[in-house]
């Protein structure tokens, strides 16, 4: 068994909250996660219904798209349909932590993931959110605990460049010193100097880590004191960004391509804004999930054929088509892709670690629309 904090710190590790848009009130919501858990469900929204799904299949922690208090909450009644929800939470010890705009700028992330269900090969992102410095970590221990201290980085978020992982650099090379009288040395002796065969480990990773990794190489490194050194790079920095832009592999009617959304997001209808000289055939793609309609001049310039978000307003649709943008929107719902997705990689991590915890989907629908 395992409990909140653990799953927590794995799943920030994957997706930060530092990456969330400022006022975006991720993170913990409801309860606590200093207790042991063993059922974790992933859901779009916490409703009333879903809480209710929560309590009869004994939940313990409920992972959420959109933050169950946007706004702060000034009382708690349970004659305020949203307010007795909270208040049953409580009751049944259901923790409810939230990751927002954060889930939608990750890389493989929620954007990511409409991009591949619809052919879509990304390119970039669609408006650029935040641009992170990297350190460089070069720290000296023996030899024979290089591997140890490598994989210790690695596994603190150290050594990610790119599509790869596990990145780093040695040099092999001699380490002298005198312990002190007070000294506790793990090699040596108190007054004589001692040589060690020792790797110099350089390993990179973005500004926001540094105290994770310098902390796990201090944990983890044999000497009473640690020799190391801290950079700031001003090359390489990670630069990132909500939205996806990409190309379909050819160009495809535009009608066909309407088909091919409502088909991928299982949609009886979605509205089209189309400008009176559109395009019939269209390659170039932009999209955005949730309400995404300020960012369609962004589109605009990264020269897509169509965007694809949801929540688009009377005016803004007007905007659009006086801009030659077509617009498709097939509502915010479309986000509950990040149930299945979130499920399968909570099971990945699960069989990594050796965790003993069960991932339990939410089923209730917690679409508000109908089409009738």
């Amino acid at each position: 068994m395992i409990d909140g904090q653990t799953f927590i710190h794995k799943f920030e590790t994957y997706c930060p909250q530092w990456l969330a848009e400022a006022g975006d009130p991720v993170g913990l919501h409801v309860g606590t996660l200093n207790k042991p858990i063993e059922r974790v469900m992933m859901a779009l929204d916490v409703r009333p219904e879903v809480v209710v799904e929560a309590i009869e299949k004994e939940i313990d922690l409920i992972i959420v798209k959109h933050p169950p208090i946007f706004r702060p909450v000034s009382r708690l009644s349970s004659d305020d349909p949203q307010e007795k929800m909270l208040m049953e939470l409580i009751k049944h010890d259901i923790a409810v932590y939230a990751a927002h705009t954060n889930m939608d700028i990750i890389d493989d992330g929620l954007n990511d993931w409409f991009c591949e269900l619809l052919g879509i090969q990304a390119e970039t992102f669609l408006h650029q959110t935040h641009q992170v410095k990297m350190k460089k970590l070069a720290v000296f221990v023996p030899v024979d605990q290089a591997g140890h201290i490598r994989s210790v980085l690695a596994k603190a978020g150290a050594g990610q460049q790119g599509d790869y992982s596990n990145t780093s650099y040695s040099l092999i090379g001699t380490g002298r010193f005198i312990p002190q009288a007070k000294a506790h040395p793990a090699i040596g002796a108190a007054g004589k100097e001692t040589q060690v065969q020792e790797a110099k480990i350089e390993v990179i990773f973005p500004e926001t880590i540094t105290s994770k990794v310098v902390d796990a190489m201090i944990q983890a490194h044999p000497y009473e004191e640690p020799a190391y050194d801290l950079y700031t790079l001003d090359n390489l920095p990670k630069v990132y960004g909500i939205g996806r832009v990409g190309n379909l592999p050819k160009p495809v009617d535009f009608d066909v391509f309407v088909d091919d959304v409502k088909k991928a997001f299982n949609l009886d209808c979605l509205r089209v804004i189309k400008p009176i000289h559109a395009k019939k055939y269209v390659q170039r793609i932009a999209i955005c999930g949730g309400s995404g309609q300020s960012f369609y001049t962004d589109a605009l310039n990264a020269q897509a054929d169509v965007y694809i978000t949801g929540d688009v307003t009377y005016h803004i649709a007007h905007d659009m088509q006086a801009n030659g943008v077509i617009g498709i929107d097939p509502g915010h719902h479309i986000e509950a892709l990040c149930i299945p997705r979130f499920i399968e990689k909570f099971n990945q991590w699960k069989a990594e670690e050796d965790w003993s915890v069960t991932f339990i989907p939410a089923t209730t629908s917690t679409n508000p629309f109908q089409y009738q």
